[in-house]
């Protein structure tokens, strides 16, 4: 038993140390990359540069490439991709249920409807940001205080609350593309709404930055807790554990996350079922392990995704379309797989 454990172990950190080796790897390719290709070794000394004094051996055009265009976009892929998966790792522990998603509690259709009225009202792009992200706040709000004063299993009123908020907002999401101007409102609301990183720049990096930490360290600190959830709320109970402040708290956190990477980068779906399920799939269950590769691999993820819409094809594909595309067939797959084991 010792040594099936020591071995799930070993393998657990295995698939860590790899994650974030391809991870590294695929940060200074996807500097590289591009329209106006950058070598890597280039890329290097560019970004070596900026921490010690080397004498130039690139362009200005290369360095404004890698520094002022490509950097703030790989950043934000990472901040974003690690900051959903490690959500919907969270959200999936906190229902117990494997199909949970960092917007099951309509975090996303808040944050699409804010962007879509700031986006009507001809807001600057700073408000679109502020706007979506304090309407999912919002959202997950409502849902939560609808769910918590139902009577039943909170689990399940917190979900069907989500659905109900989330068509909520959907509605007004609607209701803004059809009051919208068809020659320039409608298709800005359109194409934020299939997610995209091409407009990414610091200023979401650092709007970003700040909420992922303030709700990834709590889960981090936390996560050995959620593995009690599991169990059922009267075994949690039953050895000291508060499962309705670890629950709130956890939903805090996840919602803080999602909310700012929707608000910065649009819709983009799947990133926070996908790779939490395939990072199960080599860590097993326990969120010690489970949430700081779901963490890693979702920036992967989310990096090598994105750097393959901006290079592979003539022009740049919104991110919510491949992330569908990937992640509607894992969905499917799990479905059935599923449905084969009971």
């Amino acid at each position: 038993m010792k040594d099936n454990a020591a071995k799930h172990n070993q393998r657990a950190r295995l698939f860590l140390i790899i994650t974030g080796g391809l991870l590294l790897v695929c940060f200074v390719l996807a500097l590289a990359v591009g329209r106006f290709p950058v070598p890597p070794a280039q890329v290097l000394r560019i970004l070596g540069s900026r921490l010690i004094p080397l004498s130039p051996s690139w362009t200005d055009t290369m360095e404004t490439v890698v520094l002022n265009i490509r950097l703030p976009r790989v950043l934000l892929a990472c901040l974003v991709g690690g900051g959903l998966a490690a959500a919907g790792a969270a959200y999936q522990g906190v229902f117990s249920n494997p199909l949970a998603s960092p917007d099951i509690l309509g975090a996303s259709s808040g944050a699409s409807f804010g962007a879509a009225l700031a986006l009507l009202l001809r807001l600057p792009g700073q408000w679109v940001t502020l706007l979506a992200f304090a309407a999912s706040l919002l959202a997950v709000a409502l849902s939560y205080t609808v769910g918590g004063r139902a009577s039943g299993r909170l689990v399940i009123n917190l979900i069907l609350a989500g659905m109900m908020v989330g068509a909520l907002f959907t509605a007004g999401t609607s209701l803004a593309k059809l009051a919208a101007d068809p020659t320039d409102q409608l298709p800005a609301i359109t194409y934020w709404l299939m997610g995209s990183l091409a407009a990414a720049n610091m200023r979401h990096v650092f709007f970003m930055l700040p909420a992922l930490l303030l709700g990834l360290v709590p889960l981090l600190l936390l996560r050995w807790r959620l593995n009690l959830l599991t169990v059922g709320d009267e075994s949690a109970r039953a050895m000291g554990v508060n499962t309705s402040a670890l629950r709130l708290v956890s939903v805090l956190c996840g919602t803080l996350i999602t909310a700012a990477a929707v608000s910065v980068s649009g819709t983009i779906g799947y990133v926070g079922l996908i790779v939490p399920h395939l990072c199960r799939s080599f860590t097993g269950d326990d969120y010690r392990k489970l949430l700081p590769a779901s963490l890693v691999g979702g920036a992967l993820f989310l990096l090598v995704v994105d750097s393959l819409a901006r290079t592979v094809f003539t022009v740049e594909v919104p991110l919510g379309i491949l992330t569908a595309l990937v992640g509607l067939p894992f969905f499917f797959w799990l479905l059935m797989r599923k449905e084969a084991r009971t």
